[in-house]
Formats: structure tokens, C-alpha cells, sequence
């Protein structure tokens, strides 16, 4: 049986977009894991610039805590990374240990306080009215009352949970003040098929805010 030219190219075509496409590299080729090694093992501004594609800086609120900046590092991203972290491993070690069924995207978020959503917070000294006014230190753990969701184009992915840590200045002896956290959670690279990811962060008080990385452009 024969089968025409026009028909077998019909059928590629087909067959090509019923693939779900991936806007970055994933998993990554031995090539492209070489390259992340070297990268990082550059530690210079080369690295650096690459890096600061991943991350977007967002203006402060009017009130409210300040989303400071929203961080979406891909496989490639991520490991670049790591390999700057490195010291005594090969290019071929790292290709080794690498598991391309195990890629994942690490997002991170930083938030600083402000004056509006501040380090202590007012509490009344008792329930009379008029009774003076005084204060409590914020609880440093204040990272948990913020909700966080990711989507991949419209499509909603589960999170099912993260981590996070408050962050302190120090700038004299015998004490610490709270400055703000930073909230990090990692998915499966394999769940992003479209070539858009966006990051919406509800604070506790203020508005809602919603980053968008346009996957085309990072690898």
C-alpha cells in the first residue's frame, strides 16, 4: 500500500503538536549540563547577569508587607547555581549525578517589612476604652499567613506547601531586628508546558500580587 508524500507529512504534523512543548530546556542534555557546570564555575558577571533574567523586582505597596522580588530558576538556572557553589567537582561528575526525570523549578520569594506591616504591631494594654496603646514583636514565622499559587499559562498547578525563613539585621550587639523572609517552593519542571508561568502572592493585609515570567525567554 502506498502512502502519499502529502499524507505522511500530514501525519508528522500532527504527531508534532500533540506534544506539549516546553518553553525551557527539560530535561537537560549532556551538552546543556556541561555548559550550566561552566557558567557557575565562572562566578563572574557573566553568571550574574544570566541569573538576574530569573528574577523580577517589584515596587513597593502603598500599604502592606513589600514583595521585593519573585525568583523562577529553571533546571538550567538552577544548576548554573549550584556549580558556582562548587569547588572540587568535574563537569563530569556533575553530568553524572545529574537525573533528568528529577528536574525540578526552585521559586523563591523575598519579602521586606514596612512601615505599614512593620517588625511589632499594636496591641491594646487592656480591653477598656481609651486605655493606652502598646506593642508586640511581630512572630517571625508571619511568612505562613501568605498564600501562594503558581500557574502554567491559565492552568492552575497544585503547591503543596513551602518553606520559608525570616530574615534578620543585626547592626549592633545584643540585638537583632526583624527585617523581613523569604519563601521558597519547588515543582516538577515537567509541569510546564506553556510558554508563560505566573506566581500570585495574597499577603495577609494589602493587595495581591501577581508575577509573570515569560518561559520563551529563559532556557
Amino acid at each position: 500500500m502506498r502512502v502519499s508524500l502529502r499524507t505522511s507529512l500530514a501525519v508528522v504534523l500532527v504527531a508534532f503538536l500533540a506534544v506539549p512543548s516546553l518553553a525551557f530546556d527539560t530535561p537537560l542534555s549532556d551538552q546543556a549540563v556541561r555548559e550550566a557546570y561552566f557558567l557557575g564555575q565562572r562566578r563572574d558577571d557573566s553568571m550574574a547577569k544570566l541569573l538576574n533574567r530569573y528574577t523580577q523586582l517589584l515596587p513597593a505597596p502603598e500599604t502592606g508587607p513589600h514583595i521585593y522580588s519573585v525568583t523562577f530558576l529553571t533546571p538550567f538556572a538552577l544548576l548554573v547555581q549550584q556549580s558556582s557553589q562548587l569547588t572540587s567537582t568535574s563537569a563530569q561528575d556533575v553530568a553524572k549525578l545529574h537525573h533528568g526525570d528529577d528536574e525540578i523549578v526552585s521559586m523563591s520569594i523575598e519579602i521586606l517589612l514596612t512601615a505599614s506591616f512593620g517588625a511589632t504591631i499594636p496591641k491594646a494594654t487592656n480591653s477598656r476604652s481609651g486605655s493606652p496603646v502598646g506593642y508586640q514583636f511581630r512572630n517571625p514565622d508571619f511568612w505562613k499567613d501568605f498564600k501562594i499559587q503558581v500557574y502554567d499559562g491559565e492552568k492552575k498547578l497544585e503547591l503543596t506547601g513551602f518553606t520559608g525563613e525570616p530574615k534578620y539585621a543585626c547592626p549592633h550587639e545584643g540585638g537583632c531586628d526583624l527585617f523581613g523572609a523569604t519563601i521558597r517552593f519547588d515543582l516538577p519542571a515537567k509541569l510546564f508546558t506553556s510558554n508563560s508561568a505566573t506566581i500570585e502572592i495574597t499577603p495577609p493585609v494589602g493587595e495581591r500580587v501577581s508575577v509573570e515570567f515569560d518561559l520563551a525567554s529563559l532556557r
